[in-house]
């Protein structure tokens, strides 16, 4: 299961995992007092593409489509992502004040297709060698 959380709001047990997902450092954050597995900037959008972006829902869609066009072109990122997802729990820790319109969301759905669709290769493969 993947979350979302706000890294300004406090750890919590059903948390699971949590990793921050941002290019740069949250303002206000301590890096001593941020509970994480890790920070994963390259996950991140590029800043150009941020900047592009500047949390504009008109510009959404396009905005999903670069960043998963980032995401595919650098794979061995998300693979932390995807690992822990795998065990369990994890939060994607950003720091937007939109909660509908962010990296955090869009990696969100990425993940989850990617997951989908590993099960389902994989269910295939048993299918057809008798597993």
């Amino acid at each position: 299961m993947i979350k979302l959380k706000r890294v300004y709001e406090p750890a919590a047990p059903g948390d699971g995992v949590r990793f921050l997902i941002e290019r740069l450092w949250p303002r206000g954050i301590k890096k001593s007092e941020l509970k994480m597995e890790a920070w994963l900037k390259d996950v991140a959008p590029s800043t150009e593409l941020r900047q592009w972006f500047n949390h504009d829902p008109e510009k959404w869609s396009d905005f999903q489509e670069r960043y998963f066009r980032e995401l595919r072109a650098n794979p061995d990122a998300i693979e932390p992502l995807v690992a822990a997802a795998k065990r369990g729990t994890v939060t994607l820790l950003y720091s937007s004040h939109d909660t509908e319109h962010n990296n955090a969301v869009a990696l969100m759905g990425y993940i989850g297709r990617r997951l989908k669709k590993k099960t389902a290769s994989k269910s295939a493969t048993r299918r057809n060698t008798g597993d």
